[in-house]
């Protein structure tokens, strides 16, 4: 028994012999204090820089629709083949010649309507 309690104390001490070696070794020499002037006192933390500016919206106006028809340009006429005048006429006669007049009229004003807006395009 007393050899089990001598084995047991050896490996004790040679733990506790290595678990010492490794807190032991070559320690950093201090660094020697120089009289020296005062630290400077810490600098502040400088501030936050403001947040850059929104950017302001200027609203636009939308340009003014430009009118193709010129301002003089006259109105559509009465055209004389309207459907009453159809009804009222007195014959066949009658009612191809109303046609044949509002055909006219219109063809004028189509014409009067390409050449002003050929200046649009």
């Amino acid at each position: 028994m007393r050899r089990r309690l001598q084995a047991a104390c050896a490996a004790a001490l040679l733990a506790w012999s290595l678990a010492g070696c490794s807190t032991l070794g070559p320690k950093p020499k201090p660094s020697p204090v120089v009289a020296s002037a005062p630290a400077p006192p810490p600098a502040e933390p400088e501030a936050a820089p403001p947040p850059p500016p929104k950017p302001r919206l200027i609203p636009r106006k939308a340009p003014a629709p430009v009118s193709c028809v010129p301002k003089n340009f006259p109105r559509a006429p009465r055209y004389p083949d309207s459907d009453a005048a159809l009804k009222n006429a007195a014959g066949a006669a009658d009612r191809y010649q109303l046609m044949a007049a509002g055909r006219l009229l219109r063809m004028q004003r189509l014409a009067a309507l390409e050449r002003a807006l050929e200046a649009c395009r």
